[in-house]
């Protein structure tokens, strides 16, 4: 767990008890937490922490924990969810999870067994975040390519020759060359595959368009 961010915690249950219980578990392994005693009441929190996870009871008055998954995808809410449930039917296990749960433990559960969940959850979340930062650097270094080095980039990155590429832009092949030159300067990149795969992760993010 990182040790410059604190991670928060939000539990979401309606039964007392266990929102005491587990916020001072999570206090003491060194956390921040929030509790919420209905998925209305959390709905409402306007200001979520980045580094943070949701553990949610299932079965709760009003909007249950199903619903609250559902709304916080439709908000685009996009905060790693662990189930909690005194009602541990498989088929509701199954359908968290297809919806992108990080697990889903039925109670009573071992304390390790939730905290273990919360660092896969944050560990999940991390990765995350780290992917999008680096698409973000490699949207920013192909953003200060000239249009002719695009050019060349999609080029190379089909497998094509300099005298092939020459051919299909209308220019020396020498040209190419320096284009080709600038192109792997500009995106820090030293091999061809490097530049493919970088041509790919942009068009799968939807980062330039195909």
């Amino acid at each position: 767990m990182s040790k410059d961010l604190v991670p928060t915690v939000y539990v979401v249950d309606d039964d007392a008890s266990v929102r005491e219980s587990l916020s001072s578990l999570l206090r003491s392994a060194g956390m921040q937490v929030e509790v919420f005693a209905s998925a209305l009441a959390f709905l409402d929190h306007k200001n979520l922490q980045a580094f943070a996870c949701v553990v949610l009871d299932v079965r709760m008055p009003g909007l249950d924990g199903f619903g609250l998954q559902e709304r916080l995808s439709s908000l685009g809410r996009d905060i790693p969810i662990i189930f909690i449930t005194g009602h541990g039917e498989v088929p509701l296990a199954v359908r968290a999870m297809r919806a992108g749960a990080i697990d889903f433990l039925n109670k009573p559960f071992e304390d390790t067994d939730l905290l273990n969940a919360i660092e896969l959850a944050l560990s999940h979340l991390s990765s995350t975040s780290h992917e999008r930062l680096a698409l973000t650097e490699l949207r920013g270094l192909y953003d200060t390519l000239t249009s002719r080095e695009k050019q060349i980039m999609a080029e190379v990155a089909l497998g094509k020759l300099n005298k092939a590429i020459a051919f299909d832009l209308g220019v020396t092949e020498s040209t190419v060359k320096v284009h080709r030159h600038n192109v792997m300067h500009k995106m820090q990149l030293k091999s061809v595959p490097a530049l493919t795969m970088a041509m790919q992760r942009l068009k799968s993010a939807h980062a330039i368009s195909s």
